[in-house]
């Protein structure tokens, strides 16, 4: 499988599966169909509260613990130095596993330099390989990135044919870090699985739309997660090692870029203040 290298040296799987609004009680299932399509790389965060069936499945797996690369992401209700630590020691008991290979902070609300003081320390610590962001735009992220002593590896982002996230690029180069693609195929969202640029295109390989997406994004150095809960397109969409895109069809797709996010602005001020006023109130203890 294709890997994409971390400025720490980690090598990272180039596609992975993402397990965002699986049911705790299913995600064991289709994690294991997963892991049996192919895939090595398991995205989950303490938020979805399915980490204890991504666990369940890694063990069951018989899969080498170092085979596998696990990523997990710390909530708002757990920000803060001595929350984070506590909340990472958690995540690592619900995964079953001696270390994560790249935990994020999942919001840039609340205290996220606690939180990412937290990772430095369980980076070091041995209990996490790599550290990094989700989520965090333009000055948060450049504040973030200059003041902390263990640089982010990954930023993980909104990322498809339609927000392709020039100017993050273009941000995070100089610190040699790379984005990871949360819904790389847009949720379906904005006619992507009609749009007849990309039919063609697909047409042309005997490939279906899915994996023409996922094939630009990973030839672009972008880690994507995809998700289904079907076993075909599993499969279907670790299948695309097999072509190569043309110069030509990647100037297409670039053109199709709106540059603006089409789930979650996360520099609107109305979006922070739904996130936190939504995590007082099903955490009004943390």
């Amino acid at each position: 499988m294709k890997t994409i290298t971390l400025n720490n040296g980690v090598e990272m799987p180039a596609v992975g599966y993402g397990v965002w609004q699986i049911a705790p009680e299913a995600c064991e299932r289709y994690v294991s169909e997963a892991l049996a399509a192919g895939y090595r790389s398991i995205d989950t965060a303490q938020a979805y509260y399915n980490e204890e069936g991504v666990g369940n499945a890694l063990r069951k797996s018989g899969i080498p613990r170092e085979k596998l690369f696990v990523t997990t992401k710390v909530w708002i209700s757990n920000a803060g130095d001595e929350k984070a630590a506590r909340s990472i020691d958690e995540s690592l008991r619900r995964l079953q596993t001696d270390y994560i290979d790249l935990l994020l902070v999942h919001q840039p609300f609340g205290d996220y330099y606690g939180t990412y003081r937290a990772m430095e320390k369980a980076c070091k610590a041995g209990k996490v390989r790599a550290i990094g962001l989700s989520n965090f735009y333009d000055a948060r992220f450049v504040d973030l990135a200059e003041n902390m002593e263990v640089k982010p590896a990954v930023v993980q982002l909104e990322t498809h044919v339609f927000c392709q996230q020039a100017k993050m690029r273009e941000l995070v180069k100089p610190y040699g870090i790379r984005i990871m693609a949360w819904s790389p195929l847009a949720r379906g969202m904005n006619g992507l699985f009609g749009n007849g640029t990309l039919q063609a295109i697909a047409d042309r390989h005997g490939k279906d739309i899915a994996q023409i997406c996922l094939k630009f994004l990973t030839d672009e150095g972008i880690a994507v997660i995809p998700q289904s809960i079907r076993k075909e397109r599993m499969a279907s969409n670790l299948a695309i090692g097999d072509f190569e895109l043309t110069d030509e069809e990647r100037g297409m797709i670039r053109s199709m870029d709106g540059g603006k996010p089409l789930a979650a602005d996360f520099n609107d001020p109305a979006l922070a203040k739904f996130l936190l006023d939504y995590d007082r109130q099903f955490n009004p203890g943390k």
